[in-house]
C-alpha cells in the first residue's frame, strides 16, 4: 500500500448559514492566516485553485472572501493523499468514546469526565503494528473549550517505555517533542475544565510530506480574493449557492502564492473576559480575574464549593447546600446563607424611606405649629 498512489478529495460548500456567522467580522477574525489571490487575468469565470502545500493545517475549515463584493464564496477543499499515514488504533484510560477522535468529522468528540471538585485525568494510548515516526501530536478540542492543564507523553522504544515529552503546561493544540519511532504513545492529560476532543493524531514524519492540500472556488474577471485558513475556532461563512467545482476541467492553479498572518484575527474568548478561551479557567462565564482560591485551576465561578450541584456563579449561597435555592425575601440571598431573614425591610426596601418621609413631614408639621403659635403670642402682647 504504500508504493501506491491514493487521491482523497473532500468538498464542503454551504447554501445557508446561522444568522449568528451573517457578520464578516466574526468569520474573517477566527482565522490566523491567508493568502491573498490579486490581479487574475482571466476574462471569463474560472475555476481558481489554490495551493496549501507548504502550509501545517490543524482544521480543515476555510473561508474565500470577495475582495471587490465583500461576500464569501463556496469552496471546494482538495486533499491528494499520496501515501496514507500508517494505521494507529486509539483508545483511553478511563473509557471514553475514543473512536469520535479519529473518525474525521469535527462534528464528534470524545468527552472526557471531570470530577465534581478535583482535577480531571486520562491517557490516551495509540496503538500501531508497525513502528511510527514522529514529533507533534495534535489535540483539537470543540468550540469554547479550554485546552487541558499539563500534557505528558511516553513511547515503548526497543520494548522499555522512554519519556519523550516530561509533564509540561499546555500552551497550543499541536504539541512538539523530539523525533521518536515506536508502535505504542501514552499522552497524558491533565485538565480542570470540561474536555471534549473532536480529533486526535499523531503527525507521522515519514508521511508528513505526502499530503497535497488546495482550496478551489469560482473566480470572476476583475475581482480579487483573500483564502483564508488555519483558524483556531469552527466558523461558517454564509455564501450562495455552490458550482461543482469538484470536476471542473479547466483549473488554473497558484502555487507560490506566499501565507500571510491575518491582522484581523482576534483569539477565541467566549466570555469576553478578555482571557483567550485556551487559557481561561472558567470559558463560560466573565471572571477577568481568575479567582482560583482552592488552587485546583478551576476558577471560583466554575466551581460548586458546597456541592449542591449548582454552580457558585449562580448558587445564591455558594457556601452551604441549597438545592432548591429559597430566597423568601427576595433579597438575592439565599435562606440558608441570610441572617435576617423575612424582614418587612428586606421583603420591601421602599418601607424605610417612607418611615423616613412620614418622620419628616411629622417635623416639619411641629415646626409649622410652632411658628404659628409663636406668631399668634407675639400678635396678641402687640395688642397689649
Amino acid at each position: 500500500m504504500k508504493n501506491k498512489i491514493f487521491v482523497i478529495s473532500a468538498l464542503f460548500f454551504f447554501v445557508f448559514a446561522p444568522s449568528v456567522n451573517a457578520d464578516n467580522n466574526s468569520v474573517i477574525s477566527a482565522y490566523r492566516k491567508f493568502k491573498d489571490i490579486d490581479d487574475l487575468s482571466i476574462k471569463v469565470p474560472t475555476v481558481v485553485e489554490v495551493s496549501l502545500a507548504d502550509q501545517f493545517i490543524e482544521r480543515f475549515n476555510f473561508a474565500v472572501q470577495d475582495k471587490t463584493s465583500n461576500s464569501f464564496e463556496p469552496y471546494y477543499f482538495n486533499q491528494k493523499i499520496l501515501k496514507f499515514d500508517t494505521p494507529i488504533g486509539v483508545n483511553t484510560d478511563p473509557l471514553s468514546m475514543a473512536g469520535l477522535m479519529s473518525d474525521g468529522n469535527t462534528s464528534t468528540y470524545a468527552e472526557f469526565s471531570l470530577p465534581a471538585n478535583a482535577q480531571g485525568f486520562t491517557n490516551i494510548v495509540l496503538l500501531s503494528q508497525e513502528p511510527v515516526t514522529s514529533s507533534a501530536v495534535t489535540a483539537i478540542l470543540d468550540n469554547y473549550v479550554a485546552l487541558p492543564n499539563y500534557i505528558e507523553i511516553t513511547a515503548t522504544v526497543n520494548g522499555q517505555e522512554k519519556v519523550v515529552l516530561a509533564k509540561k503546561e499546555m500552551d497550543q493544540n499541536t504539541i512538539h517533542f523530539p523525533k521518536t519511532t515506536s508502535s505504542k504513545w501514552v499522552i497524558s492529560y491533565w485538565y480542570s475544565q470540561p474536555l471534549r476532543i473532536t480529533e486526535f493524531k499523531l503527525i507521522q514524519e515519514d508521511n508528513s510530506k505526502n499530503t497535497l492540500n488546495s482550496v478551489r472556488f469560482l473566480a470572476q474577471p476583475g475581482h480579487s480574493y483573500l483564502v483564508y485558513f488555519d483558524p483556531d475556532r469552527y466558523v461558517t461563512a454564509p455564501v450562495g449557492e455552490a458550482a461543482n467545482l469538484s470536476i471542473a476541467k479547466e483549473v488554473m492553479n497558484l502555487s507560490n502564492i506566499p501565507a500571510q498572518n491575518n491582522p484581523d484575527y482576534v483569539i477565541a474568548d467566549t466570555d469576553n473576559d478578555g482571557v483567550p478561551d485556551i487559557e481561561d479557567n472558567c470559558t463560560s462565564f466573565f471572571n477577568s480575574d481568575q479567582a482560583d482560591v482552592n488552587g485546583n485551576s478551576r476558577g471560583d465561578v466554575c466551581d460548586d464549593f458546597d456541592q449542591d450541584g449548582l454552580l457558585n456563579v449562580a448558587d445564591n449561597c455558594p457556601d452551604n447546600p441549597n438545592w432548591d435555592q429559597r430566597d423568601t425575601d427576595g433579597d438575592g440571598i439565599g435562606d440558608t446563607c441570610d441572617g435576617e431573614e423575612s424582614r418587612l425591610t428586606e421583603q420591601h426596601p421602599w418601607v424605610p424611606w417612607v418611615g423616613i418621609g412620614f418622620a419628616a413631614l411629622v417635623l416639619i408639621s411641629l415646626f409649622v405649629m410652632t411658628a404659628r403659635s409663636s406668631s399668634s403670642q407675639k400678635t396678641d402682647l402687640n395688642i397689649l
